[in-house]
């Protein structure tokens, strides 16, 4: 069954935009009826999430200092995917850019709302399997470390708050129990 939407948009207003995102404020009335307003930010591509795994169930973490939390982040490879283009592409450029990794077994093991509560953002999250080593190649703004660490290992950062950015919390988790718990 197919809920209703209880929200009613009175009016947008576009209130600014760059290559990355747009943020517009709807005047609404709430699903009680109650005039208001809501901040929604778009994004203007697909966020992108990969968990390389190799034979001995290790993993590649990335980390990098992340300007909007004014901290240094570790995470799983990820990026940005042009909409028209379809998420595994995506996925592929940006495990190749970030850690050098190429794979030749993918799988996609999740969709994902960022934070349905101000964006609609979704991102993809895949596993890539059959790993070969080349040479990073990041983007000019991405000064990064890579680090080859276990799978168990990145569940426990995870479990310790030592990994808080949401696509690599949720991509870790369900690695972790596709590849241990369904055995």
């Amino acid at each position: 069954m197919k809920e209703e939407n209880p929200w009613t948009t009175i009016h947008s207003t576009d209130i600014y935009q760059n290559d990355w995102i747009k943020v517009r404020e709807d005047k609404i009335l709430n699903p009680i009826g109650k005039k208001g307003i809501y901040g929604v930010v778009s994004f203007v591509n697909y966020a992108i999430g990969i968990i390389p795994i190799d034979t001995d169930l290790n993993t590649y973490l990335v980390g990098q200092y992340r300007y909007p939390l004014n901290c240094y982040s570790w995470e799983i490879p990820m990026g940005g995917g042009i909409k028209n283009i379809p998420p595994i592409e995506s996925a592929k450029r940006e495990l190749k850019e970030e850690t050098g990794l190429e794979a030749k077994e993918w799988e996609n093991i999740m969709t994902i709302h960022t934070s349905n509560s101000v964006t609609d953002e979704t991102g993809y999250i895949f596993i890539a399997k059959n790993l070969t080593e080349g040479e990073a190649m990041p983007e000019e703004t991405e000064v990064l470390k890579v680090k080859k660490i276990s799978l168990q290992e990145a569940f426990e950062m995870v479990m310790r708050n030592e990994i808080t950015d949401s696509l690599s919390i949720a991509g870790i988790l369900k690695a972790y129990y596709l590849i241990f718990q369904l055995k």
